[in-house]
């Protein structure tokens, strides 16, 4: 046995050795090396059977917990990996028959000198498990504390809809994601239980690309429930069973090069809205409106989810017309469009990184009830917002909005935000109006389309830091200044960016500071960037202390990665070298955002923290293909933005982006990885800030460790001062006290929930429900399925 010890304490202590000095060579840190020195030592006094083995171990223990409580302080689960095999390896050290081996050569001793190498090493193990445990029970990720209670405007006032209904995405133009309603309360949420299930029938198919993802949003008008599934089926149901109650399908042709299969949701017009144009026979005085993955856009009579006949070309409406840069995949519509009492608002979304030719990101307005084009603002050309003609084409590769808008029609301006223009990781050729747009927030007016501000959130965007959420409209009480109209936009850079959305101007500031310089060739930088004071960015730029593993093996691996890196703090610009990208282009925040109480003004939010890596890969030509680049080839199908090399043609480079993972498949970076936390918009202010989510569906065993994970989807809040929270990447719909983050009731899910959940009150029973949607997510790695769940506190709670 000792034989086999020394054998394996001398391949640990090679494999951290030989590394360990390439790291010390990348100026890293010297641990590894001596660490593994002094193992190779330890071999090879086991392998001569002296008890010498014993102490020179106890050093390598006692320096390496020295190290690591110095390097991270009481961070658990920082420590573990640091320490583990080593722990591991002391305990079968200390084993009797093992010690009884290496006193071959001692027996002449007394027997408190033959004691003391096992002694010593049982003081060393003692010691790391008084740290372990220490670590433990304390927390240096949490802040505690507790969201102000403030609040006298009204909600109804606020939010001009039924109490009992989630009208559109965002449950109203402003995109809150909140909800008046209050009978679930801190104090009964925990008695929530599921009302009613279904299943939605539609899966993902075979030829359907990676990103098949559910995240919708469902709706709640009156007595119905809408919902959009991946393949843009719309489904009708009761919303105290879950019924079907009709079902509209598009059948949309899937394209063999499609990025994304996703509808995150429809949206709601009523005829009777004031100021709302009819259809002139009457014609679905109630409807929905549809965009599809295959850019159609449909009109849906709300009531029997046949199409509205005088809508377009017997109920929809081709979104390709226009569109300089045809290729079928390229353009689609994923997320729900505006709809306001006399137009429809809608972006696209453009596949990332395929080419510096791609579709345009025109913004345009059709009629609501004709579905004829009223404006288009050209981001290429935005100076002309009249229709253009049937011979003329919108500018290529301008940058799109491809998430939902907001709006305030009492001051006549709709809010969208923008992405970048193709392509995201080189900007060598970007036009003047692609640099103004991308990336920024845009506000048009309603009327005309003319742009009325607009404000941007990274300059020269190569990051792929689209502003990627519903832009939240609320009124703020500044001190000194009264109530102001605003407007909350979160970003993939952890920035809050909160505007008066009359002008666009800061209400938080957000000065330029200076961030790191040296472009790729070809291409430039801008030597600033915005910071909000109201943030979510990480607190510090990432070190080499902060590399994680399972062990102190690939902890070590994942060290001579980020050395090899290039990394300069946020806004590190790509290289060929590969840079390091963190936050990563999943974002601290994606589609999914943020909840907003406009009432108390406070923030529930989602942040994650996952770095990404990003590597230029020149061409032979400009126009190859993966398969042509001058040093690599391959691709994944559905060009997942996580995996694999985009092609980028016409530019000098591809560009490789991934996320920063070890050899293990886990993040190179340590966790947390995902919180919840609250801010108070009044101050722009975080109040509190914790640790969500467990590892059971990620790690091989289905352990419940609570490590913080990410979640892609965003949260609810309502009046009753309790959020809800299902997109984490362990699969469970979680409640949460507004107030302080407090969980207050978790319950399990079938499949991954990287969805928004929603709230309603039915009309006939008086319950409140919350659904949550869990149909998995594919570039999300979570389980597929297709459900739709509701929870309501017991019957007889509403009264």
């Amino acid at each position: 046995m000792v034989r086999a010890l020394s054998l394996a304490v001398g391949l640990i202590g090679l494999g951290s050795l030989i590394p360990g000095i390439y790291l010390i060579a990348l100026g890293g840190s010297p641990y590894y090396a001596v660490a593994g020195a002094g193992l190779v030592v330890v071999a090879w006094l086991l392998y001569r059977g002296l008890a010498t083995a014993l102490y020179v171990y106890s050093a390598v223990l006692l320096g390496t917990l020295i190290w690591a409580v110095a390097e991270i302080g009481l961070d658990w689960w920082q420590l573990a990996p640091r320490g583990d095999i080593l722990f591991i390896l002391g305990l079968v050290l200390l084993l009797p028959r093992v010690r009884k081996r290496l006193h071959r050569e001692g027996d002449e001793l007394p027997p408190s000198l033959r004691r003391g190498p096992g002694l010593l090493l049982s003081i060393s193990l003692a010691a790391s498990t008084v740290v372990a445990l220490s670590a433990m029970l304390s927390d240096e990720h949490d802040l505690e504390g507790s969201l102000p209670a403030r609040g006298s405007q009204s909600a109804a006032s606020m939010e001009g809809l039924p109490d009992d209904d989630w009208w559109t995405y965002g449950r109203t133009w402003r995109g809150n994601n909140w909800s008046p309603l209050r009978q679930i309360t801190p104090a009964n949420a925990h008695r929530l239980e599921p009302a009613w299930r279904m299943q939605t029938g539609d899966r993902k198919r075979p030829g359907d690309p990676v990103e098949t993802t559910y995240e919708t949003q469902p709706i709640k008008v009156g007595n119905t429930l809408y919902l959009c599934t991946p393949h843009n089926q719309v489904l009708a149901l009761d919303p105290e069973t879950g019924a079907v109650r009709w079902r509209f399908d598009p059948k949309i042709v899937v394209p063999a090069d499609i990025q994304h299969l996703t509808c995150r949701g429809v949206s709601y017009h009523d005829a009777s809205w004031p100021g709302a144009p009819r259809a002139p026979d009457g014609e679905c005085p109630q409807r929905l409106i549809l965009t599809t993955n295959d850019a159609r856009m449909f009109a849906i009579d709300a009531a029997s989810g046949r199409p509205c006949r005088g809508f377009g070309s017997g109920g929809q409406v081709s979104l390709w017309p226009g569109m300089a840069a045809y290729q079928q995949g390229w353009y689609q519509f994923t997320s729900a469009p505006l709809v306001t009492r006399r137009l429809i608002i809608l972006g696209g979304s453009i596949y990332d990184d395929k080419s510096v030719g791609m579709p345009s990101g025109v913004i345009r307005a059709f009629d609501v009830v004709t579905g004829k084009l009223v404006w288009n603002f050209d981001p290429g050309n935005p100076g002309s917002t009249a229709p253009i003609g049937p011979d003329q084409h919108y500018s290529r590769s301008s940058p799109n909005s491809w998430s939902t808008a907001a709006a305030d029609e009492a001051l006549g301006m709709v809010y969208l935000p923008m992405g970048n223009g193709a392509v995201d990781q080189w900007g060598g050729t970007r036009p003047p109006n692609t640099e103004r747009y991308t990336s920024a927030i845009l506000a048009l007016d309603l009327a005309t389309g003319r742009e009325r501000w607009v404000y941007q959130t990274v300059h020269h965007d190569l990051w792929d830091m689209d502003v990627p959420s519903q832009p939240s409209l609320l009124d703020i009480d500044i001190p000194g200044r009264g109530r102001v109209p605003a407007l909350v936009q979160t970003t993939k850079t952890g920035n809050l960016f909160v505007l008066d959305r009359r002008t666009g101007k800061p209400i938080h500031a957000a000065p330029e500071r200076r961030v790191p310089g040296g472009p790729a060739p070809g291409d430039r930088l801008s030597p600033t960037q915005p910071f909000s004071t109201a943030t979510f960015m990480p607190q510090r730029p990432l070190e080499e202390r902060d590399m994680w593993g399972a062990t102190m093996l690939d902890q070590l691996a994942c060290r001579i990665a980020f050395r090899k890196l290039r990394y300069e703090g946020p806004f590190t610009p790509p290289s060929m070298q590969g840079s390091l990208v963190y936050p990563g282009n999943f974002g601290v925040f994606d589609w999914g955002g943020i909840a907003i109480d406009p009432v108390r003004q406070v923030a529930f939010a989602n942040p994650d923290y996952v770095a990404f890596t990003s590597r230029l890969i020149p061409r032979i030509q400009p126009n190859d293909h993966l398969g042509q680049l001058g040093a690599v080839g391959g691709s994944d199908r559905g060009g997942s933005r996580v995996r694999g090399y985009n092609p980028n043609a016409g530019a000098p480079f591809a560009v490789a982006l991934n996320p920063f993972l070890s050899s293990l498949g886990l993040p190179c970076q340590a966790p947390p990885w995902g919180y919840v936390a609250g801010m108070d918009l009044v101050t722009g202010r975080t109040v509190w800030k914790h640790r969500n989510g467990t590892v059971r569906d990620e790690a091989p065993l289905p352990l419940p460790i609570k490590m913080g994970v990410p979640s892609l989807g965003g949260p609810l809040a309502t009046s009753g001062g309790v959020a809800f929270l299902t997109s984490s990447l362990d699969y469970y719909i979680r409640a949460y006290d507004v107030t302080t983050g407090r969980v207050l009731w978790r319950a399990r899910l079938p499949a991954g929930a990287q969805a928004t959940p929603m709230t309603y009150r039915s009309a006939r029973t008086g319950r409140q429900y919350v659904v949550a949607v869990a149909g998995g997510h594919g570039s999300a790695g979570t389980k597929m399925g297709d459900s739709i769940i509701a929870y309501a506190l017991p019957v007889g709670f509403e009264r």
